[in-house]
């Protein structure tokens, strides 16, 4: 018995999610070689963002209006989105970037451990099986050097990674809510953190400031961009297990995507991390496809 076919769809868009968030990253890394820093990058793609929701709803001539009983859902959603940011962009200035990705990948497989708590879901031993399988894939493609750790690193990098819990659970409760209001009221919440943490590392500055990389500024915010909504979508499809598991393919893209761009080599030990976690995202495919498909809701 095959998935439904909402549930593919949303498979499909969690994997497409992925690969552009992991396109985006690399461009970042020039862009801020070039002296665009992450916390202004931030700041103004959350514009772009509130932009676009309210873009959206002039075009499909919906408001931007969120039901009552969605409310709490959403504002756990922004939060969340906010924390993976914040935290994840503050990690690295303690630890390298690789061990602040190996740590914050981690919640793939938190999310297959809650998800008996949060969804009533049972935890299989398949299903655990293909997590420890993909968080082995991505440590092997990051191939992190511990060396020179510093706890407030590692501690910011785990607080990204439980915020990514909360956000994906968040975002499934919230299939309900339209594309513009859920992305203009999320960013709504995420932009004075983002504000914050640019005043904070003294960041904060006009829009000439995109300039220095007009390019590689204009890729990290599609990138994300098209991210965002992938993920949005897809979360009101499948499970936060499923969309967890899916987007273990954005480390995958990303050094990928550094090897071609930046000229980065890759060792043998990286791409077979990658077939692991490729393995993994074909496993839970399958696994998907052999649950009962849920009876549609009229």
């Amino acid at each position: 018995m095959t998935a439904p076919p909402s549930a593919s769809g949303g498979f499909l868009l969690a994997l497409a999610g992925a690969a552009a968030y992991g396109f985006n990253i690399t461009f970042a890394r020039i862009a801020a070689f070039e002296g665009v820093q992450g916390p202004l990058m931030v700041v103004f793609r959350v514009v772009v963002m509130l932009a676009l929701a309210v873009c959206m709803a002039i075009v499909l001539r919906g408001g931007l209006s969120v039901a009552t009983r969605d409310r709490p859902a959403l504002g756990v959603l922004g939060v969340a989105s906010a924390g993976v940011g914040i935290c994840y962009l503050s990690s690295v200035a303690f630890i390298p970037v690789t061990v602040a990705a190996v740590v914050f990948y981690t919640y793939p497989v938190l999310i297959v451990l809650l998800s008996p708590f949060v969804e009533g879901k049972r935890l299989s031993a398949p299903l655990l099986g293909v997590a420890a399988l993909a968080f082995v894939g991505i440590v092997l493609v990051l191939g992190p050097a511990f060396d020179s750790l510093d706890p407030r690193g590692l501690a910011l990098a785990f607080g990204a990674s439980l915020s990514a819990v909360a956000q994906f659970f968040a975002a499934t409760r919230c299939g309900g809510v339209g594309a513009a209001p859920k992305v203009f009221w999320v960013h709504v919440i995420c932009l004075p953190a983002a504000l914050a943490a640019a005043l904070a590392t003294g960041g904060l500055r006009g829009p000439e400031a995109l300039l220095a990389a007009p390019w590689a500024v204009a890729l990290t915010i599609g990138g994300f961009v098209l991210g965002f909504v992938f993920q949005m979508a897809a979360l009101g499809r499948v499970s936060a297990v499923a969309g967890g598991l899916a987007f273990c393919l954005e480390p995958v893209v990303a050094a990928l995507t550094s090897a071609l761009v930046l000229g980065e080599r890759l060792a043998p030990v990286q791409y077979a991390g990658g077939a692991l976690v490729i393995g993994a995202i074909m496993a839970n495919v399958a696994l998907q496809g052999r649950r009962p498909a849920k009876p549609a809701i009229a």
